[in-house]
């Protein structure tokens, strides 16, 4: 699993927008993964057939879950991100250990944010649910797993309500909690509930006043509203904090289109 740390991408208006739920019909495992299959070079495609046949020929669970580990290596370091999740998540299954069963579902997490194909942003939102929901049964006061479980189901499930809830769980017993409030709040941006999406990013930014998306989410939520004015004024606090040429082009555009 490639993690990308945040602060080295080039922030965009367009990657902070809050995105709606994924209506899409998920794609079936087998169909991704054989997608998956055509793309590999031949060695690396000898080499998954190799351990696919090891595979048939095993019936104890714990071997074969190292079996799926050794799968999901191959397909990881050939860039095939479907599979290799989908593998990494069948050997945390097996295992039924609660960290790798999170690690899995936040591997699918991150296959969904830049995937193309609603199809198939559905399917690994549907793996990343299976993953986090298994992990929560091992360990349910986890609040990592409970806000990738809502995200899941937000983002790419089509069961946004049921992401809510988890993240109104949070907020009653946590008022502060800030990746729960942000959220919430793009929820309500794209509800059109403007004006609880203000009280959602408002409540991040008293306990980090210099969250740039917070600030962004904001400005958006009182342009919902109509208050251009203060749309503007956070628009421009926005530009300050993120402190990128090609960003503040983006929000000189947007400001521009508001005047």
């Amino acid at each position: 699993m490639k993690k990308q740390a945040a602060e080295t991408q080039r922030p965009s208006a367009a990657g902070m927008a809050a995105q709606g739920p994924n209506t899409m019909k998920p794609a079936s495992s087998d169909s991704v993964i054989t997608a998956s299959k055509k793309q590999l070079p031949k060695t690396v495609a000898d080499t998954v057939k190799s351990i696919e046949n090891e595979l048939t020929a095993i019936r104890d669970s714990s071997r074969m879950a190292s079996v799926f580990g050794k799968l999901s290596k191959v397909y990881d370091h050939a860039h095939a991100g479907a599979p290799a999740a989908y593998y990494n998540g069948l050997e945390a299954k097996l295992e039924n250990s609660e960290k790798k069963l999170t690690f899995a579902g936040q591997f699918f997490l991150q296959l969904m944010e830049g995937e193309s194909s609603p199809s198939v942003q559905a399917w690994e939102a549907g793996e990343a649910v299976s993953c986090f929901e298994r992990s929560l049964k091992i360990n349910a006061d986890n609040e990592d797993t409970k806000l990738g479980l809502a995200t899941a189901y937000i983002e790419g499930a089509g069961e946004p309500m049921r992401g809510v809830q988890i993240l109104l769980a949070i907020t009653r017993e946590k008022p502060d909690d800030i990746p729960a409030n942000m959220l919430l709040g793009r929820m309500s941006i794209q509800s059109g509930q403007y004006e609880k999406a203000v009280g959602r990013f408002e409540t991040v930014l008293k306990t980090d006043p210099k969250n740039r998306e917070a600030l962004f989410f904001l400005a958006q939520a009182y342009e919902g509203k109509g208050d251009k004015a203060k749309a503007i004024q956070l628009f421009e606090e926005c530009k300050k904090v993120v402190n990128d040429p090609g960003f503040s082009k983006e929000i000189d555009q947007k400001i521009n289109l508001l005047k």
